[in-house]
């Protein structure tokens, strides 16, 4: 056989293989996971709640510290699909029914997930003061918003490393407030948050270094009291999901 007829069987030989290569590669990639946690989009600019939280804090808390908690959940979901299929309540409150080598990785990252998805929905500039039945359950429930404030700055500060403090919600619309460590939610216990306050270090240390007491009085010309008022008839109605 002449080399001009070796090289064209080679070439011939070669795409063949190409081609049966192909289905299987585009397979693959439509096989792949597609990611079901989702970073949510913030409402405003990272620089709209300055000069009370830094741009830059907003920024690296949205974008690596809940970020990291998305890809953690999505790598999770992998192996471990009924993660994703449950809504997020379910699977906090049922955190036992989950196989003890993701159960401390679950926990952590998706009360992180629905902690911090919170936290960016109850902030934003112009937020308004507290009215309607939301101050009403906080007359009832909390003594009032210079007390509930002043129970909540504390509840925070007495927080020991990181953790959060919650004003949580039941069906009834009752109001009651807890402190809660690490990324742990309420929902574990079969609560809903209303709203919270994150007080980890990277919330705030930018700007308020170990002056956690400066930054917890500050963090409240940051609430939009719109939005709290919708969560609080959705919880109310029983569809707020986190």
């Amino acid at each position: 056989m002449s080399s001009l007829s070796r090289r064209r069987l080679f070439t011939a030989a070669a795409g063949v293989a190409v081609a049966a290569a192909a289905p299987r590669m585009v397979f693959a990639q439509a096989m792949a996971p597609a990611g079901a946690f989702k970073l949510p989009a913030l409402a405003y600019p990272y620089n709209a709640l300055e000069p009370h939280i830094d741009a830059k804090t907003m920024e690296i808390h949205n974008t690596r510290h809940h970020q990291a908690f998305v890809t953690n959940l999505n790598n999770f979901a992998k192996d471990n699909p009924q993660i994703a299929e449950k809504p997020i309540a379910d699977v906090l409150a049922n955190l036992s029914a989950l196989p003890d080598t993701i159960r401390t990785g679950v926990r952590n990252s998706m009360g992180g997930h629905a902690n911090h998805t919170m936290f960016w929905e109850i902030m934003g500039p112009n937020g308004g003061k507290a009215g309607g039945e939301v101050l009403a359950a906080i007359d009832r429930d909390l003594g009032g918003m210079e007390k509930m404030t002043n129970d909540f700055n504390a509840a925070g500060g007495r927080v020991f490393g990181s953790g959060w403090v919650f004003v949580n919600v039941a069906k009834d619309g009752k109001l009651s407030m807890e402190t809660r460590p690490n990324q742990d939610n309420p929902m574990m216990d079969g609560k809903l948050a209303l709203f919270g306050n994150d007080v980890w270090e990277h919330a705030y240390y930018l700007n308020y270094q170990n002056r956690r007491p400066d930054y917890l009085k500050a963090w409240w010309n940051t609430v939009n009291w719109t939005k709290i008022s919708e969560r609080y008839a959705a919880a109310k109605a029983g569809k707020l999901a986190v």
